[in-house]
């Protein structure tokens, strides 16, 4: 672990440039775990960040007190163990063959402790119809360090204050759910306090539930943050990267500004560092240039410069920037100011080309993305299946049930759809109640089969719905690539396929 190295050469060579590297790994660790592997160890290095930043600007105190050192040396040691025995490498799982048993559901570890666990069975089958297995222990159950999701059942349990506390103090790596709870604030209040980080009222649906364990559970493989960097000093590029590459985001520079709009188009970056005063053509300058662009107009644009006059800083703003950094910058306060524009750029960006009911690729975005898929597909000639799916007689579902449900049901289809995609498949919702999937390196046979599988699970569901509860299905159409060239013509086919689906009577597949 780059922390650990970064610390034992500040404790053989106690100056402020070594403490300053330990201070990026603190803040490395802690943006990475802020992320969501654990929201324990998240706020044990939170506790431990904002301690080595309170040393950050104090060269006069180096070397550190023993005991300062000493209480340091304790909180990364805990860290440190609790990361290697709990945490798993945060590495997305590429599944690279498109047979059925790549789609098989993904089944990730759920703790119920509960002493009358019956008042939860419909949450324990929903869950399991998502491929989330739930393992249920009595509340004096001896339970092992675990970083498994905790359900704690609190309806039922008068002493649960102790009880909450001792199990955070045991299992800093899980997330806690409190479960049945009255909506009342200092009891709400009070279970936060004690550890919890999510609470499930009284009077919270059983989908709403269902819902926000499946937000939690879903992996988030995002591609790493890409920066473009452009300023005429070597100097500064080494620098900026060196700061930058501890984050784990990709990192270009250039020194002709006259570049830039090439190179993003290259690079497509999430972020631009640029320096206000180069030959021939100023940051600012470079910044008017990008956004003549419609397709720049809102990345963000970080200013770097020595510049001090306020007036020239509000300015350089004005005229496309986005925030003014002046040099000679602090390294964590740019990892900062890097990471949160990146985060709220992506955050805009999703809620353009997303579906906001589902998260899915939108329409447009759908297509645009099989266009992409296409070309690679047929530069390695690799066969490609593209799947149109429709729920079937969902408009009585809307009628006798309501919108708010039917809406559940959408979002319950594209969570066990989610569930089995691999990274790199496309997954929109195409309209109303249609899906579009498509499978690189797939042929016609193989989608038929993840289609299938997929299929039947899902008209397994029961949906509940007031005391009783239905089920629904879907139909599908697919096509595939060789046989039919070009993605309009391959959403042509798997739509035709899909409405024979429904005339042979639905919850059934047809191909092309």
């Amino acid at each position: 672990m780059a922390l650990l190295a970064a610390w034992d050469a500040y404790r053989q060579v106690p100056n402020e440039e070594h403490f300053v590297e330990f201070a990026l790994g603190v803040n490395t660790l802690a943006e990475l775990l802020r992320s969501g592997v654990s929201l324990g160890l998240a706020r044990m290095s939170y506790d431990l960040e904002q301690d080595a930043l309170a040393l950050f600007n104090t060269p006069d105190c180096h070397p550190l007190s023993a005991e300062v050192q000493a209480r340091l040396a304790a909180q990364i040691d805990n860290l440190s163990q609790l990361l290697q025995v709990d945490v798993q490498p945060i590495q997305p799982e590429r599944r690279q063959h498109a047979d059925a048993s790549s789609y098989e559901a993904k089944r990730p570890s759920i703790i119920l402790l509960s002493d009358q666990p019956e008042q939860w069975q419909n949450l324990i089958a929903q869950l399991g119809y998502f491929g989330l297995s739930i393992a249920v222990l009595a509340w004096d159950a001896a339970l092992q360090q675990s970083q498994s999701l905790l359900l704690l059942d609190l309806k039922f349990s008068h002493d649960w204050p102790a009880r909450v506390k001792a199990l955070r103090a045991a299992n800093p790596a899980s997330q806690m759910i409190a479960l049945g709870l009255s909506s009342e604030f200092t009891l709400l209040h009070q279970a936060l306090q004690l550890g919890c980080d999510h609470c499930f009222v009284q009077d919270m649906s059983l989908p709403a539930m269902v819902a926000h364990i499946l937000e939690l559970q879903s992996s988030q493989n995002e591609e790493p943050y890409r920066v473009l960097i452009v300023d005429d000093s070597l100097t500064a590029h080494a620098m900026i990267r060196r700061a930058l590459v501890e984050q784990g985001i990709q990192t270009q520079a250039i020194s002709d500004p006259r570049l830039v709009i090439e190179r993003m188009h290259e690079f497509q970056p999430d972020l631009l560092l640029l320096d206000m005063y180069m030959p021939d053509c100023t940051g600012v300058e470079a910044a008017r240039i990008i956004r003549q662009h419609p397709e720049f107009l809102s990345i963000p644009i970080v200013y770097l410069s020595g510049e001090t006059d306020l007036g020239l800083q509000v300015e350089a703003l004005r005229l496309g920037g986005d925030h003014f950094l002046t040099k000679p910058f602090n390294p964590v306060i740019l990892n900062a100011i890097v990471n949160s524009k990146i985060e709220r750029y992506r955050t805009l960006r999703r809620s353009m080309y997303h579906d906001s009911l589902t998260g899915l690729l939108n329409h447009t975005t759908s297509k645009s993305h099989l266009d992409l898929m296409l070309e690679q597909c047929r530069t390695q000639q690799r066969p490609l299946c593209v799947a149109m799916l429709d729920l079937d007689h969902f408009k009585q579902v809307n009628d006798s049930y309501g919108h708010p449900i039917g809406d559940q049901i959408i979002r319950s289809l594209a969570w066990l759809l989610k569930q089995r995609v691999r990274q790199g498949d496309i997954l929109g919702r195409y309209g109303g109640e249609e899906f579009i999937l498509a499978l690189p390196g797939a042929s016609l046979a193989a989608g038929h089969a993840i289609l299938e599988k997929i299929r039947q699970d899902f008209a397994a569901i029961r949906h509940p719905y007031g005391s009783g509860h239905f089920q629904l299905s879907f139909s599908c159409g697919i096509a595939a690539y060789p046989a039919i060239e070009t993605s309009d013509q391959l959403i042509e086919a798997a739509d035709q396929a899909l409405y024979r689906a429904k005339r042979a009577g639905r919850n059934r597949i047809e191909c092309a």
